[in-house]
């Protein structure tokens, strides 16, 4: 599952209008002739069209009173808003994440990008609004890759990236002309002090401005921040050879108020795998971060994993959520549930996959719990059987696989989300 998301995302083009055609809704969808399959208890039944209007479920009507707060100090002008989204592939592209990013940044203003990895953690990595380029020969660590050193050293985002090689390097730059992520004033390096550790020159706009020494007598995290004129910048990194450099990550932010979201995917995750990273150094980072709002997009993966009893996974999602709070104890929480995956039957027919509901609703039960919201993504798409619909939609809004969406269709999500998450703020008008 982890190789087919890192694929789809790679396969995925440029983005078109948000609101295409849908072909009717069905059942089940297959052959004809065949007798057709309903869905489980208590949903629709197979497909229909999105919601448009969608919502952010939240009885307490408290969840999100925190992200508020801080969309009204940077709408004036007196703070800055930081949204971090953890989350499996549909995250991992920061296709709906950017949708997210452009439309709080232009209403809010832009703050900067955010948090990304300094070199790519896997070849076809890329964020919206910024310039990524490195090498491919940089090792990369996180939960599930076969030749992980599974120290559970991997910082904020689940994962770091390391060399000891001269021949390897990392530029990451501000856009030219894109509407967002043009400027940069703060530049945060995350890595790993270790006894070894080697030296990374960083580079700005092609000039040399330090060299960082990882090396210590243990093993903690560190930090390199510089700050600059605010304006277009590239800053490389590059390893000179003398010992281990093992990134978490880079921060690029600016001077004044607005909107940051750091996007923090990876392939084929599951919210359990990050039970398996530090948890000290984690919240460390993620205090660092000062989030104002702390998502998580897991549950589809988890969809197919039959082999786990749903207390287990229930289980693991509580104390996921108890260190997100104990790390961000003052941000706002919000769950997004898992998208349709239906179940390819014998005969080539498709039938709703009963462990979606499951999860879904585990998701929406403990989200409540631990005062969270709650995004029902198998909703907003139409109920179990929908992304048939949507992959045959004009133009498609879900890719063949029936697990991955277009560009259209991370788009509409996107601004779904965005506008969720502005119900009840008072911030003025949606995202335009």
């Amino acid at each position: 599952m982890r190789t087919q998301a890192i694929g789809a995302i790679a396969a995925l083009l440029a983005c078109s209008p948000a609101f295409p055609r849908l072909p009717a809704p069905a059942e089940r969808v297959g052959r004809e002739d065949a007798a057709p399959t309903q869905g489980a208890p208590g949903s629709r039944g197979g497909g229909g069209p999105p919601v448009d209007g969608a919502a952010i479920e939240d009885p307490s009507g408290r969840a999100l009173s925190a992200l508020h707060e801080a969309l009204r100090r940077a709408r004036d002008g007196r703070g800055q808003a930081r949204l971090l989204f953890f989350g499996a592939s549909h995250t991992a592209s920061d296709l709906y994440t950017g949708v997210v990013r452009r439309l709080l940044q232009r209403r809010f203003g832009d703050a900067g990008h955010g948090f990304v990895m300094p070199a790519r953690p896997w070849t076809h990595y890329r964020h919206a609004d910024i310039v990524l380029e490195s090498t491919n020969t940089w090792h990369t660590d996180r939960v599930g890759k076969p030749d992980d050193r599974q120290d559970g050293w991997y910082g904020l985002a689940g994962m770091s990236v390391s060399s000891a090689s001269r021949r390897d390097h990392g530029r990451v730059g501000t856009t030219v002309e894109n509407e967002v992520g043009r400027r940069a004033g703060l530049f945060d390096l995350y890595f790993l002090r270790q006894p070894g550790g080697g030296t990374v020159e960083v580079r700005l706009d092609g000039r040399r401005v330090r060299r960082v020494r990882t090396g210590g007598e243990r093993v903690e995290p560190g930090y390199a921040t510089f700050r600059v004129r605010d304006r277009g910048h590239v800053l490389e990194v590059q390893p000179l050879g003398d010992g281990e450099v093992r990134l978490f990550g880079l921060v690029v932010e600016r001077p004044v108020a607005g909107v940051v979201v750091d996007t923090l995917g990876i392939p084929g995750s599951r919210a359990a795998d990050m039970l398996r990273w530090d948890p000290d150094l984690w919240r460390e980072h993620v205090r660092r971060r000062a989030p104002d709002l702390v998502a998580l997009a897991y549950g589809t993966n988890e969809s197919g994993d039959d082999e786990v009893p749903i207390e287990d996974y229930e289980a693991s999602l509580r104390e996921v959520l108890a260190r997100v709070r104990e790390a961000a104890p003052g941000a706002s929480c919000l769950l997004i549930g898992p998208s349709d995956r239906p179940v390819r039957l014998a005969d080539g027919a498709l039938a709703a996959r009963p462990r979606t509901l499951q999860i879904n609703e585990v998701q929406r039960r403990l989200a409540f719990e631990h005062g969270c919201g709650f995004f029902d993504l198998l909703d907003f798409t139409g109920g179990p059987l929908s992304l048939a619909a949507w992959a045959a939609a004009d133009p498609p809004l879900a890719q063949p696989d029936l697990v991955h969406l277009t560009k259209e269709g991370y788009e509409r999500l996107g601004r779904a989300i965005a506008g969720a998450l502005l119900r009840g703020c008072g911030c003025g008008e949606g995202p335009r």
